[in-house]
């Protein structure tokens, strides 16, 4: 014990001071991690020993990753990507054993080994691809789905490949039978938790809430993640695996967001170790002896990764510009390949100087994902323009003919985007009988929309010749609503280059982005994280009694400021702030006359309510109709509802009137 804290002691104290500076320098976490192992392991201060230790931790991280990304899913959406996991994820991995195989021979090295190099490149960081994604809320754009897709792919394709490492180390195995008894072990499992998802979960987790512990709630979570994760490892699959599917679980209830709310800070601190752990496998003496050889074999990884990978989305469907942020994000060798490696080594399949190489290429396309993905918008931009790459731009921007609405179009709404925004949009502007066309660039989207005789083409909006097959130049407005922030801007600084009297409507995530976009010329942005807070305050002031006049003018005042308002600690007072303190305690409640009670027959104004118990009837129900601000003449009866406005104290004073017992008191009194 005292080794392990101290272990955590030396970790956590290098990652402090290396995270720190790297965060002056503008560097990714994830860099400063995997240096903080490359520091603390053997191969470098070797401050840290109890490596198999730190091991368990990180595995723990890539649970609770993979754990969080199936509660921040659901079922639904997992059914809906079920085409880009199994065609982009068979045609990325496909393409990328085939091609490493074949490269792999040209060097010499046997069919063997070749086919495991293939194996080994294949594979791509789910921790390091899906942690970037979140980061950059991006893991809703196109791109993100695609690499959230075929990293599921990968992830069921690890325990397979595991199966034939002794068959290709020239050792007996039944490769056939072993591979049916694995599918039908998983398809055991998966039916068991379908069943759990259906059937158990969701009830246990409520008899969990029912006691209104936080603790249980958190360690029932965290065994629901744990007793899945054990489940699939148990029958051969992976536990990472196990996690996502718990995850996907819980997210069916309503109780999905309090789950993840309590999972995140032990997933970061986890996910953490794990990037240290892959630090500490790097041999540093080894990385710059062998230097010129290691950056080779880690730019041909990169840049054929890359284009397979986008190779794969456009097989989908996606424009060129998707293609290559998916590619980029998924350019690196995942964690799993070090799995892999190991067992390898240990069938003879690969030699220890090849581990060594693989080793260190490997973790330094780690090292670079961040920066690849941060400078990916860039990178697809500059391609775009480039001659070579023409053909794939000039690929048919839709799978069915071009829309009624796009012909002769002047005057119109162009809707980028069809997601619950787009969809929203559009049916009002069909409503309101305006003229609009929108372009998506999903194609199975797209199909299922036109079905419907929904004015929508595929296309990516980033690219002129779309906007012009949208005739931009004749369009009245523009409304940009999908979540890839930097596509955002690209598309509304294009569309203001093409015409500069559009008016530019723009949705963006955050209040920070709002003044780049309106310097690229959107006329209106509308930043989620801001209207979610409108609508929160808006709600607060009511409750606090202030007038609704005064509610709308603070928002408008902040929205007429650019949202400057909000982000402003130093916001004036109100001058009803004194009288929100005064309506605190004040509240409108329904109270309901009951037979025999003396308020039976009386008028309002008889009542005296007003008078003797400080109370307002501002409403009456009746047989469901409902007498709004009735007069003093308004006789009452039994059974209907006062809504009476008054302090709590009063109303709880007074109920004794509304039932029998107080008119039985007066009667025996008089």
């Amino acid at each position: 014990m005292e080794m392990l804290l101290n272990v955590f002691v030396v970790i956590f104290g290098l990652s402090i001071a290396v995270i720190f500076v790297f965060h002056k320098l503008r560097v990714p976490a994830i860099v400063g991690f995997l240096l903080t192992g490359i520091l603390a392991g053997p191969h470098g201060l070797g401050l840290v020993d109890a490596l198999h230790e730190v091991e368990i931790m990180a595995e723990v991280g890539v649970i609770l990753l993979l754990f969080t990304i199936g509660l921040e899913l659901s079922a639904e959406e997992l059914v809906r990507l079920k085409k880009p996991v199994f065609l982009g994820g068979a045609v990325q991995l496909l393409a990328t054993i085939a091609v490493f195989f074949g490269i792999s021979e040209l060097f010499g090295l046997t069919t063997s080994q070749a086919l495991f190099v293939g194996f080994l490149v294949s594979l791509s960081s789910t921790a390091i691809v899906l942690k970037l994604l979140q980061e950059s809320s991006q893991i809703e754009a196109p791109h993100g789905r695609i690499a959230l897709s075929i990293l599921i792919f990968q992830d069921l394709m690890i325990v397979p490949m595991m199966l034939m490492v002794p068959f290709l180390a020239g050792q007996e195995a039944s490769l056939a039978s072993s591979l049916a008894l694995l599918g039908l072990k998983a398809a055991a499992t998966l039916l068991v938790v379908l069943l759990l998802a259906r059937y158990v979960v969701p009830t246990v987790l409520l008899h969990v809430v029912r006691t209104r512990s936080r603790e249980l709630f958190l360690l029932t979570t965290l065994a629901i993640c744990l007793s899945v994760a054990y489940l699939t490892y148990a029958v051969g699959l992976s536990l990472s695996l196990g996690a996502f599917m718990a995850g996907l679980i819980i997210s069916q209830s309503e109780f999905s967001l309090s789950a993840l709310e309590g999972v995140i800070p032990f997933r970061d601190v986890f996910t953490s170790l794990f990037f240290i752990s892959i630090g500490m496998l790097m041999d540093i003496s080894y990385f710059f002896s062998h230097l010129p050889l290691v950056l080779l074999v880690v730019a041909a990884i990169i840049v054929l990764k890359t284009i397979l990978a986008g190779s794969a989305a456009m097989v989908l469907g996606y424009p060129l510009r998707t293609a290559i942020l998916a590619g980029l994000a998924l350019c690196q060798v995942g964690e799993f390949s070090f799995i892999l490696a190991k067992t390898g080594l240990s069938g003879g399949v690969i030699g220890g100087n090849a581990y060594q190489l693989f080793l260190a290429a490997s973790i330094t396309t780690m090292a670079l994902t961040p920066f690849a993905m941060r400078f990916s918008p860039a990178v697809a931009d500059r391609m775009a323009s480039w001659r070579l790459l023409a053909p794939l731009m000039r690929r048919p921007t839709a799978p069915a003919p071009t829309p009624e609405a796009c012909r002769d179009a002047c005057d119109h709404l162009i809707i980028v985007g069809y997601g619950v925004g787009g969809r929203n949009l559009e049916r009002t502007a069909k409503a309101a009988d305006i003229r609009h066309v929108i372009i998506e660039m999903n194609p199975d989207t797209v199909r299922a929309a036109q079905r419907d005789g929904t004015p929508i083409f595929y296309g990516d909006a980033t690219q002129e010749a779309v906007l012009e097959h949208a005739h931009i130049e004749n369009a009245r407005v523009l409304a940009v609503v999908i979540p890839d922030a930097t596509a955002t801007r690209r598309i509304v600084e294009l569309a203001k280059r093409m015409n500069p009297s559009v008016h530019v409507v723009a949705r963006t995530r955050f209040v920070t982005e709002t003044d780049e976009l309106r310097r690229l010329g959107a006329n209106d942005v509308v930043p989620e994280e801001f209207e979610t807070a409108i609508e929160i305050f808006t709600r607060v002031l009511c409750r606090y009694m202030m007038p609704r006049h005064e509610i709308q003018r603070l928002a408008e005042d902040i929205r007429s400021e650019g949202y400057s308002l909000l982000r402003n600690e130093r916001t004036p007072a109100s001058p009803f702030s004194a009288l929100d303190r005064r309506f605190a305690d004040m509240e409108v409640s329904g109270v309901t006359i009951q037979p025999g009670s003396s308020l039976d027959g009386q008028t309002l104004e008889e009542t005296a309510l007003r008078r003797e118990h400080g109370l307002t009837v501002v409403a009456v129900g009746r047989d469901g109709q409902l007498e709004a601000n009735p007069d003093g003449t308004f006789r009452l009866q039994v059974g209907d509802l006062l809504y009476l406005f008054g302090k709590r104290a009063d109303v709880n004073a007074a109920l004794g009137i509304f039932r029998p017992d107080d008119a039985t008191k007066r009667s025996t009194t008089a």
